[in-house]
């Protein structure tokens, strides 16, 4: 009897979740799924900026193991976006079959979806075994920064399959409505590692001084490789910032705070994405208009308070990370690149849009021209006026401004097409 009640009530919360889905407002439904979504992305990237602080008031080598963090970045994003981005895949494949009311595809969307995780988790742990020391060296000459970018960046490989598999079944979850639980689980995460920072970064008690377990969750796929670009670009950047350690530091620092700032939308976009996948799969023109809508909307609100913190307390942040040489660099990157965040904000949400309706292509494209195809060359063509003495570092922070406004206007066009081609159509 006990088990037919407890099956009962199983069958009736997934109904309510399942009519939530269909029937609840958007406005209302992205702001109940956001909401606990937005609030845990921004305590994962607090923890990652409370990573920096510590490691950043270290008695010795802070400056040291700052730039070695910042080296080590791009590759921890790119073990991220593979498995977080193999998760938003699952996420926007499943809620649209969801939708369809396909629970059988559903079923094998899932299994599909862990087996993929073990793949992924291998090549990390092949790359950490194998690959670490070379990409370190590649980057700075700096014997005692090579000695923690490896000791660092080994841990992260050997133990990812704690980022990967739990990025999955986040996701899983996220799709099915059930974003509280996944809450739940990250705040965890955030908590312990918020609170083994201190002891094992300084060796408090027992334990000795051990560096830091970082875990990093981002969002990316239905195409992989949009979002592995991120780390590209990081690198090619710590490239053409090595010319100066303290700008290639300040640089790194101040992906700490965009991350921050990004996380807010990544979270959002995880509502928007399963919302309007559900939606299309459904047919319904309106809701997927609605999402569109209040998705572009609730996104733009978000980017106006992150420019709001990175605009009036630079200093802030500066001191926070005891950012030493790197200070008026960090500063003046977070003066000018924070102007850019309305059109990264927005750029983010038309890739789950895309994505949500099923094209990656595009999602692919602005992804392209973001981290790669404007970026790169622009910041290049600033770092020789800057290396040749014509002009200051600043200028290069203004590449970001360029690319994420052109991006945009691209986004648009975009959306447009794809509001004509995939959506008009539908009763």
């Amino acid at each position: 009897m006990h088990t037919f009640f407890v099956r009962k009530k199983e069958k009736l919360e997934k109904m309510a979740e399942s009519n939530s889905m269909k029937e609840m407002p958007v406005n209302k439904l992205m702001i109940r799924m956001g909401i606990p979504m937005i609030l845990s992305m921004a305590l994962q990237e607090v923890y990652n900026i409370v990573d920096s602080a510590f490691v950043g008031n270290m008695k010795n080598g802070s400056e040291s193991a700052l730039n070695a963090l910042t080296l080590v970045f791009p590759v921890q994003m790119l073990m991220v976006v593979v498995g977080i981005g193999t998760g938003v895949g699952t996420n926007a494949l499943l809620a649209r079959t969801l939708g369809q009311g396909n629970r059988k595809k559903a079923a094998k969307v899932a299994g599909n979806c862990l087996f993929l995780g073990g793949v992924i988790y291998v090549l990390c742990l092949l790359f950490g075994i194998l690959g670490v020391k070379t990409y370190i060296a590649s980057q700075t000459a700096d014997l005692e920064v090579i000695q923690m970018g490896i000791s660092y960046l080994q841990i992260c490989c050997v133990i990812s399959f704690g980022i990967i598999f739990f990025s999955l079944f986040e996701k899983l979850l996220q799709a099915t409505g059930r974003s509280l639980y996944s809450t739940i689980g990250q705040v965890a995460g955030a908590v312990i590692n918020i609170i083994h920072d201190p002891i094992m970064i300084y060796g408090l008690g027992p334990v000795p001084e051990m560096g830091i377990i970082r875990e990093i969750y981002a969002i990316g796929l239905p195409a992989i490789i949009a979002q592995a670009l991120m780390s590209i670009m990081v690198y090619a950047m710590n490239l053409i910032l090595k010319f100066s350690p303290s700008a290639q530091t300040a640089c790194g620092l101040f992906y700490k705070v965009q991350q921050f700032v990004l996380f807010l939308v990544f979270g959002l976009r995880d509502a928007i994405t399963p919302i309007i996948a559900f939606a299309y799969g459904m047919r319904s023109k309106k809701r997927i208009e609605d999402g569109i809508r209040y998705g572009l909307l609730y996104t733009a609100a978000l980017m106006v308070f992150g420019i709001v913190i990175t605009e009036c307390f630079p200093g802030t942040f500066a001191s926070l990370f005891n950012a030493g040489q790197s200070r008026e660099y960090f500063i003046g990157a977070m003066r000018i690149i924070s102007i850019s965040f309305i059109f990264a904000g927005i750029n983010v949400a038309y890739q789950g849009i895309y994505q949500a309706l099923g094209n990656g292509v595009e999602s692919l494209i602005i992804s392209l021209l973001r981290q790669l195809v404007i970026i790169l060359p622009l910041a290049g063509l600033f770092s020789w006026f800057v290396r040749s003495g014509r002009a200051g570092v600043s200028l290069i922070w203004w590449a970001f401004v360029v690319t994420e406004i052109v991006a945009c206007l691209v986004g648009y066009g975009f959306l447009k097409k794809i509001r004509k081609t995939r959506v008009a159509s539908l009763k």
